[in-house]
């Protein structure tokens, strides 16, 4: 039977690209359900829809397996109140977006509650620990992946699975307007410029910040005309990177940005990035990309026993091979990280490759993933008698 009030939704978003995927998602729902009420923990994004966070968005971020060891505590007393408030709230759906070590165990609670549990961006299974799915399969209802050949896995463990694509793959022009982003952020047509994107986390920043700083000024002895622009993801980070600077005693042609990080992506003639999300957007923007990261040793350690495919940026797992340089832990040194980036600054047969592939995937990421997500939880609400 039809449920007689207005729809209850509940979300969560552990970081940045989440709150994307949050914020589409909860778009297409209110288009759908104007009365609908969306709670949960989300960011800035999903709040400008019209979403009641219960703690602020990034509470959540946490990056490693070591480094989450000092914010544990804090983190089981989040998800333990999160549980117990949406257990009294009885929302018609629960969807968990990303982040799954959080996420994946408030899923579980709920369901053996008997609350409808999504699941939104799939964990890499593929990569690591392929049993993990079954425990995935305890915890929730429909996995919603972002990419075609996740949906397999799933399948062959008794998971009701979608693949969506990504919203940002529907978004990001097949042709971004390079002059125009450049008129945007006030910089020459002609101007040789990189983008620095250390990444949207304190710990990113921690570890990545002064290393990308140091690659800059590294190319800068070998090619004095480059430029640099640095997306800030908030003011925190900002004032953050600012005290990274500071204390490095560097002068560089360096400019912060507030956000705007899809304007430097479309600007820019190459990017140096860290792993993460942010390759997928630095590929759909067909730039050529370096990637980088560092973590704790022993985390580095564990994931090196674990992780059973070659590669960790997502371009490159995408496309089955190498089409962007990746230099992890002790091999992502200035020097290392330099010489990559000022190859990619040249025209050559393996960068025309890797422009010609990064649009091959863009077209196969673009499945309208907003609505596409919605209907998908929407046909899960009706078989669960919610609609």
């Amino acid at each position: 039977m039809a449920t007689q009030q207005p729809l209850c939704i509940a979300l969560v978003a552990g970081e940045a690209s989440g709150d994307t995927l949050g914020a589409g998602l909860i778009r297409e729902l209110r288009q759908r359900f104007p009365d609908a009420r969306f709670i949960g923990i989300g960011g800035p994004k999903m709040l400008a829809e019209g979403m009641q966070t219960r703690v602020p968005m990034e509470r959540l971020s946490v990056m490693g397996l070591v480094e989450v060891l000092g914010r544990l505590r804090e983190l089981l007393r989040i998800r333990r109140e999160l549980v117990d408030y949406l257990k009294a709230e009885r929302p018609d759906v629960f969807i968990g977006i990303d982040a799954p070590d959080f996420t994946l165990g408030v899923e579980r609670r709920l369901r053996e509650a008997g609350i409808a549990t999504v699941h939104y961006v799939s964990p890499s299974v593929w990569a690591w620990r392929e049993k993990r799915v079954l425990g995935i399969r305890e915890s929730t209802d429909l996995m919603l992946t972002l990419f075609p050949f996740e949906e397999e896995v799933y399948q062959r463990h008794g998971v009701r699975v979608r693949c969506v694509g990504h919203t940002l793959a529907d978004r990001i022009a097949l042709e971004p307007d390079r002059l125009a982003a450049r008129e945007t952020l006030d910089l020459a047509a002609g101007a040789r410029v990189v983008a620095l994107m250390p990444g949207s986390r304190n710990g990113e920043l921690r570890k990545l910040g002064r290393l990308f700083l140091d690659t800059a000024s590294w190319c800068l002895e070998r090619d004095p005309s480059l430029q640099f622009i640095l997306p800030c993801a908030n003011p925190q980070r900002r004032e953050q990177m600012e005290a990274i600077i500071a204390e490095s005693g560097m002068v560089l042609p360096l400019t912060l940005l507030d956000g705007q990080a899809h304007e430097a992506l479309a600007a820019c003639d190459a990017v140096l990035i860290a792993s993460g999300t942010a390759t997928l957007e630095a590929m759909l923007f067909k730039r050529p990309m370096v990637v980088a990261y560092r973590m704790a040793g022993l985390t580095f350690k564990i994931l090196k026993r674990l992780v059973k495919v070659g590669h960790v940026a997502l371009p490159n797992l995408l496309a089955g091979r190498e089409v962007a340089p990746e230099f992890l832990q002790d091999a992502a040194t200035p020097e290392a990280l330099g010489g990559a980036l000022l190859a990619r600054l040249q025209p050559s047969p393996e960068r025309d490759d890797a422009q010609a592939t990064f649009l091959e995937l863009h077209q196969l990421l673009r499945r309208d993933a907003d609505n596409a997500a919605a209907e998908a939880i929407l046909e899960l609400l009706r078989d669960k008698g919610r609609l």
